[in-house]
């Protein structure tokens, strides 16, 4: 029989421990919560009372049942007043000689039963565990922020932790409403080894140069449905959390991946943490506001349009998904479009699947049977490339090879008239390359939708080092009147979103490879912990392992940096032909 715990020790009432204070207090338990001083015991009560407040206001709590999880809390600075306690959870600054000195003392004031767990989200909870003489009762209990809110735990095993200890603290975690994952000692835990990398990769985007701080986080709230863009949620986090972070990982694990961007260390040496001090990659209305306010890098209205050519006629080259999505689109906005196809037959075919999607549309009120039918009537579906010789613009939407995108481009240069705007819808490949196929390499833009392009709002804007300015804001300018939200980066491998995600997604397969987790339990984590729509392996089965597995290989190809080789795990499934949810199996299996 597993022991229950009924008296908890919380030693540090920062916003987390305060944090962890409530959740067990709010579940029955009765807590010793312990500062260094009185003004930090203050501060940590009426973060309690505060919070408190706050639930009972959003119904989430009633006012009995408010007044009995604060009366249940005991706030001291003595730490002799643990002696009783079941569990004592540390959630002190994340330093290593901090909590092993801490662990130290606790050991000598409470009973040999008592369990020790430690919050720490990157520090080695091995390390900690033998600052005391019982290494066998030391756990990691790893919440997230804020810990009231926040269902996931990560309860954190070494090799010499008790397995009856293992569950009781499970037990807990599951008490306390949580969905606890067990993992391993290991720099990160889950989420913050796949979630810190990520974050790291993305400051590095931006101190590069390659991308706009606000084009960066749009590109990955808009294109993956992410909860916050990477450098909003940095400044959340804090630059200096962040750096050390990232810092103790990378002397763990020696991945450059984790290697902190050196922009890390000058904005925190230059005091600029974040939303805490009111300014770290965005400027906020005043420290611990999440306004964001205007400054010197924010930029003006309507630049990027500035000088763009005139755009009436567009022709949209290709019959498949993204080619049918971009043609009603083009048309839903009042664009004369004309959809070309290989053969008069698969240029009708894409116009019954255009008409079906806008009478769905219509049906579910997005727009009325007249715009339907007006859209519909702007559309003309052709098998002659010929049709894209007096178009303002011309997009193509052909299959993902170059040689086929390069032969095409090379027709349209022969065919466009001067001053059309050519633009490809390439995801991984080389804009460049399109663009010297023919005589106006200036003239050539990327212009990457999503999938489904009706409704993804995300469109990538790819400048060449040819682009012409007034290419670029001619692009922007069609966008624009999409009603779609476009980012401007330049052409390399994977462009922001691909270049972002992938990596991540191989660094999800590389943990699952070393069975340090499951599937499930790494999925968990990241939708819990992180916020996710879809944890790793959901996105990886839906996007298709094979098309996965071709951009992480691009993406190696163009950098060389050995963390973007495709998990060996990845290759072998491609083979396989476990391709995802399009095969019936992937990571998972799924029904046909």
């Amino acid at each position: 029989m597993g022991r229950e715990i009924g008296t908890v020790g919380v030693v540090g009432l920062g916003t987390m421990g305060a944090g962890i204070a409530e959740v067990m207090a709010r579940n029955g338990l009765r807590v010793r919560a312990v500062e260094i001083d009185a003004a930090a015991l203050n501060r940590g009560r009426a973060h309690v009372a505060h919070s408190t407040r706050r639930a009972v206001a959003k119904g989430k709590l009633t006012t009995d049942g408010a007044a009995a999880l604060l009366d249940r809390i005991r706030y001291t600075v003595d730490l002799s007043e643990l002696v009783d306690c079941d569990l004592v959870v540390e959630a002190i600054p994340e330093r290593l000689e901090l909590k092993r000195e801490l662990f130290k003392r606790l050991d000598g004031i409470c009973s040999a039963e008592t369990i020790f767990a430690t919050n720490t989200s990157s520090l080695s909870v091995t390390e900690i565990s033998v600052a005391t003489s019982r290494p066998a009762r030391v756990v990691g209990l790893h919440f997230f922020n804020p810990a009231p809110v926040m269902r996931l735990v990560e309860v954190v095993r070494t090799v010499v932790t008790d397995p009856g200890v293992l569950a009781d603290v499970e037990a807990l975690a599951a008490r306390l409403g949580k969905s606890p994952v067990t993992i391993g000692d290991k720099e990160g835990f889950i989420a913050n080894a796949l979630l810190f990398g990520y974050l790291n990769h993305a400051a590095s985007m931006y101190e590069a140069r390659y991308a706009t701080r606000e084009d960066v986080d749009a590109a990955m709230r808009l294109g993956c449905g992410l909860p916050m863009g990477p450098l909003a949620l940095l400044d959340l986090i804090g630059l200096d959390t962040a750096y050390e972070i990232l810092d103790t990982m990378y002397k763990q694990s020696r991945n450059r991946l984790h290697a902190p961007a050196p922009i890390f260390k000058q904005m925190k040496t230059a005091g600029l943490l974040g939303r805490k001090t009111g300014r770290g990659f965005f400027t906020y209305e005043q420290a611990d506001v999440p306004a964001v306010v205007p400054d010197a890098l924010t930029p003006p209205p309507g630049q990027r349009t500035e000088g763009a050519r005139s755009v009436s006629r567009i022709a949209v080259v290709g019959s498949g998904t993204m080619a049918n999505g971009i043609a009603e689109v083009m048309a839903k906005a009042g664009y004369a479009t004309v959809q070309i196809a290989r053969s008069e037959e698969k240029a009708q075919a894409s116009r019954a699947r255009i008409a079906r999607s806008l009478g769905r549309a219509a049906e579910r009120g997005k727009l009325t049977a007249e715009e339907r039918e007006a859209a519909l009537a702007r559309l003309t579906s052709s098998g002659t490339l010929g049709d894209a010789a007096d178009c303002d613009l011309v997009v193509e939407a052909v299959a993902e090879d170059l040689g086929v995108k390069v032969a095409l481009f090379k027709d349209l240069d022969a065919l466009c008239k001067p001053g059309a705007v050519l633009a490809t819808t390439t995801s991984s490949l080389p804009v460049i390359e399109c663009a010297m196929a023919t005589g106006r390499p200036r003239d050539v833009v990327g212009i990457h939708f999503f999938n489904p392009a009706p409704v993804m709002k995300l469109v990538e804007v790819v400048r060449t080092v040819a682009t012409g300015e007034d290419v670029l804001a001619t692009a922007h300018e069609v966008c624009a009147r999409l009603g779609k939200h476009a980012v401007d980066c330049g052409d390399r491998a994977g462009f922001i979103v691909n270049a972002l995600l992938f990596p991540y997604l191989n660094d999800a397969v590389r943990m699952l490879e070393a069975h340090y987790a499951t599937a499930d339990g790494i999925d968990t984590a990241m939708k819990l912990g992180c916020g996710y729509p879809m944890g790793p392996f959901e996105l990886l089965d839906v996007v298709g392992l094979d098309v996965a597995l071709a951009i992480e290989r691009a993406l190696y190809l163009e950098f060389r940096e050995p963390g973007f080789a495709p998990a060996p795990l990845l290759e072998h499934l491609v083979t396989a032909g476990y391709l995802g949810r399009k095969t019936g199996r992937g990571f998972r299996d799924h029904e046909s």
